[in-house]
């Protein structure tokens, strides 16, 4: 059913595949919108503005530059630019939801989220769903992909050009930001994760106690004393069995019925106010069925029930 009181939904793409390893990410937004995640919203009943999509450089018209951080100075444009819309969107009374692209453009809607709540002198929560913590800092990076760098940076670690996007930092309290669905951690990530103080639900805790009791007592982190929280959800949260066009899968994730349940709890809340949803790689697809269920995800997250 939808919701008694509809908002509006600011639908922003980020083509953005610089902070990856691996070429396709940036057709994400495309096959979540193919999928007709637009229509399907609507049909809920809200109001759905399509703003079209974050200007995004092209990795063959760019320096990838720092080898510790890879595409660092059009990555941080990028996240200053969705930064811009992301509040702009929460001023008018609006959901920015976010559709990509690899992880690092969360380092821009958490900025813009963030500003909001400045504004109105108050916090925000963060829910970060990810089979990887996304915590590594230049100085740890075994990659140089920034993608594995955006919680770390939204959380004041890193470089100052992306953690200072806005203007400050940290972005968010570490005790109001929650990490679910680890299973590939870094050293560095760990040793980081420790330092932050992080609540962090790996898949051994999910698989021990179940998604239910998981939420529970994210969503008590992520909403006491907040304006209300952010989700950024990356697909490969989901095992590659469901979700099999990502960039960077690993086996083990949650089922279909586990991450729809985890964004139906999300929902009865009532306090989500911004959604990311990244790292859908086409190429990597079959039939675009991880853009479909990216589709569908956003809908439970947006109070689609099966009553």
């Amino acid at each position: 059913m939808p919701r008694p009181y509809p908002e509006d939904i600011h639908l922003i793409g980020v083509p953005l595949d610089l902070g990856a390893g691996r070429r396709g990410v940036d057709m994400g937004p495309s096959a979540i919108r193919i999928a007709g995640v637009r229509e399907r919203l609507a049909r809920l009943g809200y109001q759905v503005i399509d703003t079209g999509d974050v200007p995004v450089p092209i990795p063959e018209s760019a320096d990838p530059g720092d080898p510790k951080a890879h595409y660092l100075p059009q990555i941080a444009e990028v996240a200053a630019e969705l930064a811009d819309r992301v509040t702009t969107a929460m001023r008018a009374g609006a959901i920015p939801l976010v559709l990509g692209g690899d992880h690092s453009l969360s380092i821009g809607s958490i900025a813009g989220a963030a500003r909001w709540a400045r504004e109105n002198d108050a916090d925000i929560g963060l829910l970060w769903f990810d089979a990887h913590a996304d915590m590594n800092t230049p100085d740890t990076t075994p990659s140089g992909n920034i993608h594995g760098m955006p919680l770390a940076a939204s959380l004041g670690y890193g470089d100052p050009a992306l953690t200072e996007i806005a203007g400050f930092s940290p972005k968010v309290r570490w005790d109001k930001t929650v990490l679910i669905g680890a299973r590939d951690v870094d050293r560095g990530e760990r040793a980081l994760i420790r330092e932050a103080g992080i609540r962090t639900f790996t898949m051994r805790e999910i698989d021990e106690d179940g998604i239910v009791p998981v939420l529970e007592e994210a969503l008590a982190i992520v909403s006491e004393g907040t304006a209300g929280f952010l989700v950024s959800w990356d697909m490969d949260f989901v095992d590659p069995n469901f979700a099999p066009g990502v960039g960077t899968a690993v086996k083990g994730g949650v089922d279909y019925r586990e991450g729809h349940l985890a964004l139906e709890i999300v929902s009865d809340t009532d306090r989500m106010i911004a959604m990311d949803l990244v790292e859908t790689n086409p190429i990597l697809d079959e039939h675009n069925r991880t853009g479909r269920l990216g589709m569908e995800l956003i809908l439970s997250a947006f109070g689609k029930t099966i009553l």
